[in-house]
């Protein structure tokens, strides 16, 4: 009787610890909040569970937009309280296909901090002035600078008369003077190389049907530093494929674009989830209507992309979603995705440059679209979330 007594203790301890580890894990790795689109159900696999029915109801009938649901864990034993909000289900038009992206600086970039030579040697008037690569210089003596070209007349005109430059540094605003050197050549210079447009081509992840688009699903950065390029002005053109270098471990590979010159749009924001843009009529809003998923509602496993390889436009390939990750967790890594259709791999290698923006499908419903591509392995890369995408539009 005693040896019944100590096993049926031993395996009462163990329930316990496996009903706290539930518990524990639960309450530590759900989210606090989640949305519900067009009285949707919060699917969390078997193990928990959220009953939302009631709240909904009632949340519903004294017009409120969220309520307090519970999680529980074997359908009994609570885990924690959650937010739930519902709106209504989004829908968009998918893209997929090639556009080309013109856009121009708000201000200059610092891409390089260099020496002027001078007649005894040789000085640093960017250095000197605290210049930093990234640094955009929006303004000099209170005039806006448009252009790399203007600010360097700027430069030149000084004849060596020190200049008060309004400096973006992040999200900081300096002041900073700069005193410009007389070069050996004999023209006045600051000692620093700055650029004021970037081109290049990518992929449209949706379209809405005033003509709004998002391309890339993630934000277009200097090549030099890094930094977001903020935009100024800008516009879509018309591109095609010319060619593919195709990726391979340690070298990413590349859509070789080409720009028809026929503008069809116009940029209107540069993001962390994408280039934003409005297009000039309605016949470029041309893919299918498709519904936008939740976070929530997107599960490891099977999927599709659909992107632009060739000149026999929009295909769809398979993929597999292979990691998931919290929306607040970063704006544009929400997903790990690996390339599984051989006729891609066989063209691309994988996910290559240009292929960025590419809309991510998986049961009928746009869950994202790719962002970046794996440096050791081209099959592989990162997926931005589509709701991520849509809240940075609004």
């Amino acid at each position: 009787m005693k040896r019944f007594f100590k096993n049926l203790t031993a395996g009462f301890a163990v329930y316990c610890v496996l009903i706290f580890s539930v518990v524990s894990y639960g309450a530590s790795s759900l989210p606090d909040e989640y949305t519900v689109a067009d009285n949707g159900r919060i699917e969390l696999g078997n193990v928990y569970s959220v009953d939302t029915a009631i709240g909904e109801s009632a949340a519903a009938s004294t017009g409120q937009s969220e309520y307090t649901a519970e999680i529980k864990a074997l359908g009994t034993i609570p885990v924690k309280d959650i937010k739930v909000s519902f709106t209504r289900r989004q829908y968009v038009n998918l893209g997929g296909n090639i556009i080309g992206i013109k856009m121009y600086t708000d201000g200059v970039i610092v891409v390089n901090v260099d020496k002027v030579s001078v007649k005894k040697g040789s000085v640093s008037p960017g250095s000197d002035a605290g210049l930093r690569e990234g640094d955009i210089i929006t303004a000099v003596e209170n005039t806006p600078v448009n252009s790399s070209k203007e600010f360097s007349s700027m430069i030149e005109k000084s004849q060596g008369k020190a200049l008060q430059l309004s400096v973006l540094r992040g999200t900081k605003e300096y002041g900073m003077q700069l005193i410009p050197a007389l070069s050996t050549g004999g023209k006045y210079k600051a000692g620093i190389w700055v650029r004021d447009s970037s081109a290049g081509v990518g992929t449209v992840t949706y379209t809405l049907p005033d003509g709004s688009f998002v391309a890339l699903g993630h934000a277009v950065c200097d090549v030099d530093t890094g930094e977001l390029m903020p935009l100024s002005q800008g516009e879509a053109v018309e591109a095609g494929i010319k060619g593919i270098y195709k990726g391979s471990s340690d070298l990413p590979g590349e859509l070789c674009g080409m720009f028809t010159g026929v503008s069809v749009g116009r940029l209107t924001g540069n993001f962390s989830t994408g280039i934003y843009g409005v297009f000039d009529g309605e016949e470029y809003v041309t893919g299918k209507t498709v519904a936008v998923a939740r976070p929530q509602e997107i599960k490891e496993g099977k999927a599709q992309i659909l992107c632009t390889v060739d000149d026999s436009g929009p295909q769809y390939y398979d993929i597999e979603i292979t990691r998931l990750y919290s929306p607040s967790d970063t704006a544009n890594r929400n997903m790990i995705i690996k390339v599984t259709d051989e006729r891609l791999i066989e063209k691309t290698g994988g996910i290559v440059q240009g292929m960025s923006g590419s809309p991510i499908i998986q049961n009928s419903m746009l869950a994202g679209a790719v962002t970046h591509v794996f440096i050791s392995d081209p099959t592989q890369g990162y997926g931005v979330f589509a709701t991520n995408m849509l809240e940075a539009a609004q």
